[in-house]
């Protein structure tokens, strides 16, 4: 016996995937409501993204929940989702850390990296940086970048486990490939003081860059240095206040300080009577 309604599913999800978002929530609600638990998570997630709805966190929660409630990995990391970031349901570190936790076992990556972001800055639970460790290093096994760059922090500052450098820059090098931007910043540190690697200005400079071109201000401003210096560029006074204002519109006190000095010095010397 053909089963109808999960034929209809494949069709909103075919709807959902050629961007068609209205007629996918027409078609996947009703099966939801007869409590399919792939089409409630999804349906979850286009009333929090607001795609095909009216944006509507508190349907949201709902839909998250019934999918949670049925097991779904999915449901359980958007739902701490929404306790962690107050949307929907009052805000509640615990109730996130439990749905996270129940995702994180179940092997879901994006749910252990959280789960060790709870356990890095004591929201939820106490401070433990063994245990950020431990979950940071699941998620970063599988490709997670967010917490491959958290894991280099940990070995790059000795935080729950022994410091290591060449370790670190190991998490830091898996992280920035993928585009992770803090990542590729601390990599490009990592190179411009020669911690864990051979000390190197130019790859220094290649991984500010990228991170810069992402907006990340501290990027923005020690690439603005290395040209202020010519350390791995040609030295370009241009192309350094170019960076440190990028950065120096964003607040980053070194690059607005940078600029002063700057300044000061193309101003011609005053007379002395």
């Amino acid at each position: 016996m053909q089963d109808n309604s999960r034929n209809g599913f494949d069709e909103g999800v075919q709807a959902y995937e050629r961007g068609d978002f209205a007629h996918a929530a027409e078609i996947l609600r009703p099966i939801a409501e007869q409590g399919d638990v792939d089409a409630q998570s999804i349906l979850g997630a286009m009333c929090a993204e607001g795609k095909g709805v009216p944006q509507d966190y508190d349907k949201a929660v709902r839909w998250y929940r019934k999918a949670a409630d049925q097991g779904d990995v999915n449901a359980q990391y958007n739902l701490g989702n929404m306790y962690n970031n107050g949307k929907g349901v009052p805000q509640d570190c615990d109730k996130a850390v439990r749905l996270y936790r129940k995702a994180a076992e179940q092997g879901f990556a994006e749910a252990q990296c959280n789960l060790g972001v709870m356990y890095d800055e004591g929201r939820g639970v106490s401070q433990d940086y063994g245990e950020a460790h431990r979950w940071f290093r699941m998620a970063a096994e599988q490709g997670i970048a967010h917490a491959q760059g958290n894991l280099g922090i940990m070995y790059d500052n000795g935080r729950g486990v022994l410091q290591d450098y060449a370790e670190a820059v190991r998490w830091y090098r898996g992280a920035a490939k993928q585009g992770f931007a803090l990542a590729q910043f601390n990599l490009g540190f990592m190179y411009d003081e020669g911690r864990g690697v051979t000390q190197d200005d130019a790859e220094a400079v290649r991984w500010y860059r990228k991170a810069a071109e992402q907006g990340f201000a501290e990027a923005q401003c020690n690439l603005g240095v290395m040209y202020r210096l010519g350390r791995g560029v040609p030295q370009d006074d241009a192309e350094a206040m170019r960076w440190y204002r990028k950065a120096a519109k964003q607040g980053n006190a070194q690059a607005q300080n940078g600029l002063i000095i700057m300044y000061e010095e193309t101003q011609p010397a005053e007379a002395v009577d």
